[in-house]
């Protein structure tokens, strides 16, 4: 069996997909990590050092509120919901994160490609 490519993620990129899974539902921190791990076929992992920082920041920007709930396991922990704010936030990075795709996609497909 072919083991799953791993990838960095590029700057900026982790609130995009917290804002994006958060979207989905209410869910917590952890979740959204295994979520993002799921949904990217491995290829990507979150590290709490990385999610944490990042979901207070986004809390504190008005993109996300949270509150505390039991999780699955009957533990307590904070449940991140996407605010109207973070849906526009994420309608706009997501626009944008789609265009830049497509602009770096005619210049990797130049036909020129042998000039570098």
């Amino acid at each position: 069996m072919k083991k799953p490519l791993k990838f960095d993620l590029p700057q900026g990129t982790l609130d995009l997909l917290i804002l994006r899974v958060v979207a989905l539902a209410p869910v917590h921190g952890y979740a959204i990590a295994q979520r993002i791990q799921q949904i990217s076929k491995e290829a990507l992992q979150v590290q709490q050092g990385s999610l944490y920082p990042a979901l207070h920041r986004l809390e504190n920007k008005n993109l996300l509120s949270a509150e505390w709930g039991p999780t699955e396991t009957g533990r307590e922990a904070k449940f991140y919901r996407l605010t109207a704010k973070g849906r526009m936030q994420l309608k706009a990075e997501t626009e944008s994160w789609v265009r830049l795709t497509e602009v770096v996609g005619l210049i990797l497909a130049d036909p020129q490609e042998g000039m570098v």
